[in-house]
């Protein structure tokens, strides 16, 4: 599989990425990272001659470099949730990943805060926390959703003008369990020890085996292997934790009481269209009507209706009469073809002239140029709720993503400043919000990246594992009918399928940025973690 460059930075957020392009299409075996293994600078003395004798003795006096855990620093805050006061200390560090050798072979940067006081650690819930990308940082979860500080925006997740701050976080989590924000390879502030071999991080299995050993290294270093353990990812994030579930089960025999998915991907086939894979037009049709339903754009029967019986009608069109549309393809009859065609007009707000021209298969990239082409905007890719003006009137294809340039400078900005000044961590490489990671190994020939059975291999092994899945109607990135499908085709038993609790959110990709979306999230997760934990 070759994704689009594109897709593949933007597909974190988030995390989210660099490039402003959208995917063309409606969404757009065991993998080992090689040891990396520095070569040893020691010198031995040259008993020929005292100066050389000399030399290699003042190579051996030499001090060895600082251990990047040198650099951590540990702060104390307070923080008022629910009307309670919650103590905790932040840690700001590094943990080194070394190979069988005991050579590092990268330096992984991290956020952790830990309630104080608490008599029991056995008792007390510990998340660890990532974006997705790949090639994002965990700063949007870290600093939207749960941590114990938040980025200013306006109330319905909009952007406002810089400069920019954060505010207290009375929705943070930390109130229910520790929190640790890990930044992958090539993120934040982590870093291969050698540029050249950071591509050994980079691919779904690489990525897995040094998150989890990361993991194993924090829960030992911290003795908190009797508490409860939980996974919280977003977008590629979500791809990110199911895999983790296998390699901590197979790798480190390590169970977890949950994995939170916040905007899921598990199976790319559902999200990135390709020729002769439908799929993903079936799936991203119920987000383009959530999408024309808020911008006014449906006939006003459907307008007049409430968003959820909207969507009713529309999965039932796309799972019924266009899915069977769409595999019929030239063999369908013209008479269907026009009724279908009425009616994807009619669900979607587009003309049926451009869905007649567009062979009932219209990308997510041309609707987003299409629905509003009247008032010259575009509408986003995480969050079609956000518009953006045009620069070319014609163009067939969407310029940006509003709902990125409203938040990516805001976390930006603002975390740069906090990890400095409030954690008091300090380093002068640049902090890597979003980057590219370059070539990545999706660990799939002629096939499409799937995790899913990864993660229910995970649930078949350890029924005790509870998986929470949020959902944003108004995300066009991983979009809620895809992440639905996914888990009706989990392929596990009927039992099982108890232990997945999926919540829906009015607002996209992140959507936490929404506050009435925060205090819904913060109650679902709360709940989730409490049950999940035996509480």
């Amino acid at each position: 599989m070759f994704p689009p460059t594109s897709f593949l930075r933007f597909l974190s957020l988030f995390a989210v990425t660099s490039s402003l392009a959208l995917a063309q299409a409606p969404g757009g075996g065991e993998g080992e990272a090689k040891p990396e293994v520095p070569k040893d600078a020691a010198e031995k003395g040259d008993a020929a001659g005292k100066d050389e004798k000399a030399k290699g003795d003042e190579k051996k006096d030499e001090k060895p470099g600082k251990d990047a855990a040198d650099k951590n620093k540990v702060t104390e805050h307070s923080l008022v949730i629910n009307g309670q006061k919650v103590d905790y200390t932040a840690t700001a560090g590094m943990l080194s990943l070394k190979d069988g050798t005991g050579k590092v072979t990268a330096d992984i940067f991290y956020v952790a805060y830990a309630k104080k006081g608490v008599p029991d650690l056995a008792k007390r819930p510990l998340t660890f926390s990532f974006n997705g990308g790949p090639g994002s940082s965990s700063v949007w979860m870290h600093l939207g959703l749960l941590g114990p500080k938040r980025v200013k925006l306006r109330d319905d997740g909009f952007a406002v003008p810089p400069p920019y701050e954060l505010v207290e976080n009375e929705f943070s989590l930390l109130d229910e369990t520790d929190l640790v924000f890990i930044d992958p390879v090539g993120t934040g502030y982590s870093r291969a020890s050698k540029p050249e071999e950071a591509k050994n991080f980079y691919g779904v299995n690489e990525d897995a085996k040094s998150i989890g050993e990361f993991i194993r290294l924090y829960v030992t270093k911290q003795s908190r292997w009797l508490s409860p353990k939980f996974l919280i990812g977003e977008s590629y994030g979500t791809t990110r934790a199911a895999a983790l579930s296998g390699e901590l089960l197979r790798t480190h025999k390590m169970n977890l009481n949950g994995i939170m998915l916040v905007s899921t991907v598990l199976n790319f086939q559902t999200i990135w269209g390709a020729d002769g894979n439908d799929l993903p037009f079936v799936l991203y049709l119920p987000s383009f009507t959530a999408t024309a339903w808020y911008h006014q754009k449906l006939p006003a029967d459907l307008q007049g209706k409430p968003l959820a019986e909207v969507l009713k009608e529309v999965e039932a069109f796309a799972s019924g009469d266009y899915n069977q549309a769409l595999l019929m393809g030239a063999a369908l009859p013209a008479a269907q073809r026009v009724q279908v065609v009425k009616q994807m007009a009619r669900l979607t707000g587009l003309k049926e002239s451009y869905v007649d021209a567009s062979d009932l298969r219209v990308s997510l990239n041309r609707f987003s140029a299409e629905l509003l082409r009247d008032q010259r905007l575009v509408v986003g890719r995480f969050d079609s709720r956000y518009t953006s003006y045009m620069r070319d009137a014609v163009n067939n294809s969407a310029e940006r993503d509003p709902s990125a340039d409203a938040v990516f400078s805001a976390f930006t900005s603002t975390f740069n400043h906090y990890v400095r000044n409030d954690l008091k961590f300090e380093d002068d490489q640049p902090y890597n919000i979003l980057t590219s990671p370059g070539k990545w190994n999706w660990d799939a020939e002629n096939e499409f990246t799937n995790v899913s059975e990864t993660l229910a291999e995970s649930m078949t092994s350890n029924p005790f594992l509870k998986v929470h899945v949020s959902s944003g109607f108004y995300d066009m990135a991983t979009p809620y009918y895809a992440s639905r499908y996914t888990f009706s085709h989990l392929n596990i038993h009927p039992e099982l399928m108890k232990n997945v609790t999926e919540d829906d959110y009015t607002s996209g990709h992140m959507m936490y940025l929404n506050l009435p979306d925060l205090k819904k999230q913060k109650e679902d997760l709360a709940k989730f973690v409490r049950m999940a934990s035996g509480k």
